[in-house]
């Protein structure tokens, strides 16, 4: 069985207020005619379809058009990320058409989709899709309590009557840990009867080893925001389709016995994650965009052979090449700007002084020039100024800044403040 991994299309969203939209919707015809050609049996959407909890009209016309289409040819299996809303992306999946399958649910952790080889493909073993929703700890925690083992201590904020669970930690790592123990137990009792069949899970999550972007949205939670990559070892899983990184990468797990009945332990599954269709930020200049294709028959042998073999990278239509030109005005309005015309362009001008009419010059010159700045060559006595960009943790921005307008560093206490308030900020933006 092959199965196609997706994540990250971010429908809706925009590129230095370009509206990216009809470049997203061709790499979904791009997406659709690929399942076609290749035999797909199953599409795996690792989260963030939409860029922002209420999306715009045209982005949810897109989605069910999509959908559609590609349920045509092959099964579809879509989990909301932690730009989507979970209960707007999933409000139709118990009327969607057969074939589709839309998993927001905590209640469904632990719970596969059981896909079997659609009719006229190539067939092979069934194949358990365990799609888990993004976990955010503060509601995961407690619906995943279960895992959390009893409590002595008398009931309070954080702590439940006697005889209950105790919440998990509130952290990424602790949720995730726990959706895999259920994973891990039910494949183990599906493995007995059924030693053949494939498993494959996919996640939404920041797992340690990956490479972050800029425009990935910040998913800190008590400052943490990294799932060890062990996390999803141990089990018997064969894939792990992750989604939230916007570069295509792989992430190593290592090998972890578990130590229960029926688990795979001479073998780790192979992570990656599939990343975003196009750039969203110029952090992506030299991300070479791509689908991965996996045939989870390959990647499932259990006697030696090459699994790097098992996956491949379909390179992405690129509907606009992403480019940063420097130099001074005179330089790029000449030869060295020729090649970037058509680009969407970070021009850098370096003149000492700022040639007048710049941002005119440069747009009559580039008409999709996004960026623009006039960075003069550095004088020794100039002061240094750290940039701010998205890339940075917020919460070392505000420390830097109370401590440059106090003169001292915040306390612990204060620190504490500013981590509530950037956390509440962040819950009201998802909750939107």
């Amino acid at each position: 069985m092959r199965i196609l991994h997706t994540s990250d299309w971010h429908l809706g969203r925009t590129l230095h207020g370009v509206d990216l939209l009809e470049h997203q919707a061709a790499h979904l015809d791009h997406l659709v005619e690929l399942t076609r050609t290749e035999g797909v049996d199953a599409v795996v959407v690792a989260g963030d379809v939409y860029d922002r909890a209420i999306p715009p009209v045209d982005a949810v016309s897109l989605l069910s058009d999509t959908v559609a289409r590609l349920a045509e040819h092959a099964h579809v299996v879509v989990t909301p990320g932690n730009h989507d809303s979970a209960i707007r992306l999933g409000f139709g999946d118990r009327v969607m058409r057969p074939g589709v399958h839309l998993r927001a649910r905590l209640v469904d952790v632990g719970t596969p989709v059981t896909l079997t080889p659609r009719a006229g493909s190539r067939g092979g073993a069934p194949v358990l899709v365990y799609a888990l929703p993004y976990l955010d700890p503060d509601t995961a925690r407690h619906a995943l309590a279960d895992d959390a083992g009893p409590v002595g201590a008398e009931p309070g904020p954080d702590v439940p009557a006697r005889g209950a669970r105790a919440p998990l930690a509130r952290s990424h790592e602790a949720v995730m840990g726990a959706a895999m123990r259920r994973v891990g137990v039910d494949l183990a009792r599906r493995r007995a009867q059924d030693p053949a069949a494939r498993a494959v899970v996919v996640g939404h999550a920041f797992v340690v080893g990956g490479l972050a972007s800029e425009s990935e949205r910040d998913i800190r939670v008590g400052g943490v925001d990294a799932v060890p990559a062990a996390t999803f070892g141990g089990w018997g899983v064969d894939y792990v389709a992750l989604g939230h990184l916007h570069g295509p990468q792989r992430v190593t797990v290592p090998d972890v016995s578990r130590g229960t009945p029926g688990h795979d332990h001479g073998r780790a599954p192979v992570a990656r994650y599939s990343g975003s269709p196009l750039a969203f930020s110029f952090s992506e200049l030299h991300q070479r965009k791509s689908t991965t294709l996996v045939d989870l028959d390959a990647l499932g042998g259990r006697a030696g052979g090459d699994r790097d073999a098992a996956v491949e990278l379909v390179p992405a239509p690129v509907p606009r090449r992403l480019a940063e030109v420097t130099g001074t005005l005179d330089d790029l309005l000449g030869a060295a700007g020729e090649p970037h015309v058509d680009d969407w362009l970070r021009v850098v001008v370096t003149d000492a002084v700022r040639p007048a009419e710049l941002y005119a010059r440069v747009r009559a010159r580039f008409p999709h020039a996004l960026q623009v700045t006039h960075r003069p060559p550095r004088v020794a006595e100039r002061e240094v100024v750290t940039a701010v960009g998205p890339g940075r943790d917020p919460l070392d921005v505000a420390r830097d800044f109370v401590e440059h307008v106090a003169g001292h560093a915040p306390s612990d206490a204060e620190v504490a403040v500013l981590r509530e308030a950037f956390e509440l900020a962040l819950a009201e933006e998802r909750s939107a």
